[in-house]
């Protein structure tokens, strides 16, 4: 699969990037969010909220694991950074098989979980405000997602 790179100059077009995002994904989509503390991360789902017509402040739900959000899909985000041996409690599946989409920060910490397709993005701190952004879409839906927001 291609890898898509978007270089953001700062956090309002990381935002602006991820609410073109949330205006195109469908029913069932999966993203994961992968990035050093403060990379924008949280930015990108508050982006991704709105593309979605999200009208709630959207925040970490790093204590919570996972909040939920009403738009014109559901948004189920996830943050699993505090996740220790419980994971398979939480009914992950139900998330991933829903019809809302469901985004997970640090998702590499329950890579046994995820589903085989999906869209994995990464941040990376490159300078003050600058972002190096990464999306890799494993499956063909996910593909063709990319290549209707790049």
């Amino acid at each position: 699969m291609n890898t898509f790179v978007y270089q953001s100059t700062s956090s309002e077009d990381t935002y602006q990037l991820a609410e073109k995002l949330g205006s195109v994904v469908k029913s069932g989509m999966v993203i994961t969010l992968e990035g050093d503390l403060g990379a924008g991360k949280t930015t990108f789902t508050k982006g991704l909220a709105k593309g979605l017509g999200v009208q709630r402040n959207v925040n970490s739900p790093t204590f919570t694991i996972i909040k939920e959000y009403m738009g014109r899909l559901p948004l189920y985000h996830m943050d699993v950074y505090r996740i220790e041996n419980d994971s398979e409690d939480l009914g992950f599946e139900e998330y991933f098989e829903g019809e809302g989409v469901t985004v997970v920060e640090w998702a590499h910490l329950i890579s046994d979980y995820l589903p085989k397709e999906r869209l994995a993005i990464s941040i990376f701190h490159i300078a003050n405000n600058e972002r190096r952004i990464e999306f890799k879409p494993f499956g063909i839906s996910y593909e063709m997602l990319c290549k209707e927001i790049f």
